[in-house]
């Protein structure tokens, strides 16, 4: 009972409560997950098999530091139950699925693969994708799972209604064509574990009897099937500990439902409730402007964060000339906090959309300061990178046709669609996998000699490979030996090279995985589970040597020492649909988003904004956000450029774009060379640069993180880069 002496009495309150439900409203920064923790930690001191506890929450990210805490805590940790909601149903939906109808080496879809699958059915239903775009109706059928809403049920409320009645008979199909290729999209994981638990008694009394207490992380997040499932779960014992905090619920757009925090006590009326408003993380000058900003939602249940760390600085607003300035400023004062000691790794730029970092991203590479962008094209969605997983997907799931068909002449083996689709149509006839009719390639209707020939040359890679299934390092390295994958992506230019050093990071995540994985915990599915269930933001590595940027729903539960909330403007932070939309729901979140961003920050909090933007391709003119008329007066002050280079290049040049490097810039001045980094060419080697071809350098000049240098390129003339961030490379 030690770590009691490290809780605060409201802590020590939600760490100590016995038997039936308990909500905790933590507020940000108050110390949640060391609640969690303990919480864990006590009931398996006063006797709880720690077998009969579940604990479960939204990102590995926080799966892996909870269940790190927990190990930490008590020896008996490792036979808990730490996990996403997703991963905790897929590993429940390995034992149970076959009660449905499908086998358990199911496959799980991603948004492309999904997508792919449902643009199929969209054909074969004759619906034009210009009345029904496949994103647009992916949204809606996600809509309807996340709601627990099947097939049949849309289809009765969609009765009277023609395009979604077209709709639901599309989904109707999609979701046929799910089971017949043994796989499920990320929203069914959920949805057919409720429906396994739904539909089969003994099952749901299995895991009520497993999992005695039932805790679960950022309750604010969850949408009606994830309600559903931990109600399900906890339905026999009511040991349901919920911990979350409405201020922060911001995904009602993708279906999370704030009434399940604020309800909770109508739905479980013997409830406990503890709220947590010691703040750990923030100074009382950040905490009193979150606490202002929100106050002004009428939908939350009522609290106020405070701290002991003192007040601390003022938050700074900046009023820029036009983006271009404002980013300017942004790079200018991270540049002058390095030189003064800090690190890159303190600062973070969030910002609304992800359409707002390009001009905060040209400011940084002109200034040179390294930055890591995360929200772009995730690893695992990259050509190359879906290519070899499919290969492993077809080999762990031969159902799997959708995987089939997207390896089957990749590298080119002489295999083109019109083989594909007489396969597909034979496949179909005969009500049998793809892969089958790939074994009975010589029966099916139309094939010539060669054609045949081809596929039972694939069909012999396949057979071979799926000797190794049991090694997924190995399996990888018989794939890229087999198909000659890499030497097929050799095209002579740096994209080639960058695909596949990508393919071989996948064979490096293979290795990393294995040897972290106790030897009955490996295996090609799970390996495909851990991929198939990482988000971007898991990637996030404490302490890395660069700038976080990334958007605000991206930015929670991370924290940073010094935070750049850019575009502080109406229309875009509130977003133009939230000011505009009728009711108050829509500005609600986007305040409880503000809220989110505000308590991103440790030590110092900035607000940007610019009189003038490019939106859409057109000029426009924002006033400054409401939010910040809702903060306390005293709380922040503006500020301007701070150095006198940055006002020297912005007073006459209307733009606000900063002037070429070289041509007596103010940015060059005691701008540092870079440190352990040096070059392979110098001023009049030719040089390649995988998008802009090949040209001959220039000159070089430091810029801080890296060189800037100046190449006169074949193609496009004369154009300033950075050589380490380019991956600029000699001829």
């Amino acid at each position: 009972m030690d770590y009691l002496t490290a809780l605060n009495p409201m802590q020590q309150q939600a760490v100590l409560h016995g038997e039936g439900p308990l909500l905790i409203f933590a507020g940000a920064g108050s110390g949640k997950t060391r609640v969690l923790t303990y919480r864990i930690a006590h009931l398996i001191e006063n006797g709880i098999k720690p077998y009969n506890i579940i604990a479960i929450t939204f990102t590995n990210k926080a799966a892996r530091e909870m269940r790190e805490r927990v190990d930490a805590v008590t020896p008996l940790g490792g036979q808990v139950w730490v996990a996403t909601f997703h991963s905790a149903c897929v590993r429940i939906l390995r034992r149970e699925i076959t009660k449905i109808g499908y086998d358990n080496r199911f496959s799980i879809f991603d948004t492309s693969d999904s997508e792919r699958l449902l643009k199929e059915c969209l054909n074969e239903l004759n619906l034009d994708d210009k009345y029904y775009p496949v994103r647009h109706v992916a949204n809606i059928i996600s809509n309807q799972k996340n709601e627990l809403v099947s097939p049949q049920a849309f289809t009765k409320l969609s009765a009277g209604n023609y395009q979604m009645s077209n709709i639901a008979e599309a989904y109707e199909l999609y979701q046929r064509k799910l089971l017949n290729n043994n796989a499920l999209d990320f929203d069914d994981i959920i949805f057919r574990t409720v429906e396994v638990f739904e539909t089969q008694p003994d099952v749901l009394e299995q895991y009520q009897e497993r999992f005695r207490y039932v805790l679960v992380d950022e309750y604010q997040d969850t949408n009606a099937a994830q309600y559903r499932l931990t109600s399900l779960m906890a339905g026999k014992w009511m040991n349901l500990c919920v911990v979350g905090d409405d201020d922060q619920s911001i995904y009602g757009w993708r279906g999370a439902n704030i009434q399940n925090i604020l309800n909770f006590e109508r739905d479980f009326p013997q409830a406990t409730v503890i709220k947590l408003e010691q703040n750990y993380r923030s100074t009382q000058a950040i905490l009193e402007a979150a606490n202002a900003v929100i106050n002004n939602n009428f939908t939350r249940s009522k609290k106020s964060l405070w701290t002991e760390n003192g007040y601390g600085e003022k938050i700074k607003v900046h009023r820029a000339y036009n983006e271009g300035a404002e980013g300017v400023f942004v790079a200018d004062t991270i540049k002058q906090g390095v030189v003064a000691g800090g690190n890159y790794s303190d600062y973070a730029i969030l910002y609304r959309n992800n359409a707002q970092s390009r001009a905060v991203e040209d400011r940084l590479v002109l200034m040179g300061v390294p930055y890591r962008l995360y929200g772009g094209v995730r690893f695992y969605e990259r050509m190359e990178v879906k290519d070899v997983l499919a290969y492993l997907k077809a080999l762990d799931n031969p159902a799997d046709d959708m995987a089939w068909t997207r390896i089957i002449n990749v590298p080119r083996r002489g295999i083109g669609d019109k083989t594909i689709e007489r396969i597909r149509k034979y496949a179909a006839d005969s009500d049998m996998p793809f892969s089958d009719a790939l074994h009975e390639c010589d029966m099916v209707p139309g094939l010539n000699k060669k054609s045949i020939m081809a596929v039972r040359g694939f069909m012999d890679i396949m057979d071979k490979c799926s000797n190794y299934v049991q090694n997924v390092t190995e399996l990888i390295q018989q794939i890229f030996e087999l198909t000659d994958y890499l030497n097929s992506l050799i095209d002579g230019t740096e994209e080639g090279t960058g695909r596949i050093e990508n393919a071989k990071e996948l064979l490096s995540k293979a290795y990393e995985f294995e040897s972290q994985r106790d030897k009955n915990e490996r295996g090609l599915s799970a390996f495909l589970e851990e991929v198939a269930l990482v988000a971007d933001i898991d990637n996030h590595v404490e302490g890395a040597e660069t700038v976080s940027l990334m958007t605000l729903h991206s930015a929670k539960g991370l924290e940073f020492s010094n935070v750049f909330i850019v575009g502080f403007e109406e229309g875009i932070f509130p977003s133009y649909r939230a000011v505009t939309s009728d009711g108050p729901d829509g500005l609600e979140e986007e305040r409880r988003l503000c809220y989110v961003g505000i308590t991103r920050a440790r030590n110092q909090l900035y607000l940007t904004s610019a009189v003038t933007r490019m939106q859409h391709g057109h000029s426009v003119s924002n006033s400054p956000s409401r939010f910040l008329k809702e903060l306390p007066p005293h709380s922040f002050e503006k500020v301007s450029e701070k150095s006198t280079a940055l006002k020297q290049s912005f007073s006459n040049k209307p733009s606000g774009m900063p002037k070429p490097l070289g041509e007596s810039n103010p940015y060059r001045e005691n701008i540092p060379v870079p440190r352990d980094k040096k070059l392979e060419f110098e001023v009049g080697d030719r040089v390649r640069q995988m998008k802009y071809g090949t040209g001959i350098v220039k000159a070089i000049d430091p810029a801080g993180a890296d060189f800037e240098v100046t190449v006169l390129f074949d193609r496009i003339g004369e154009k300033k880069i950075m050589a380490h961030l380019s991956r600029l490379k000699k001829v």
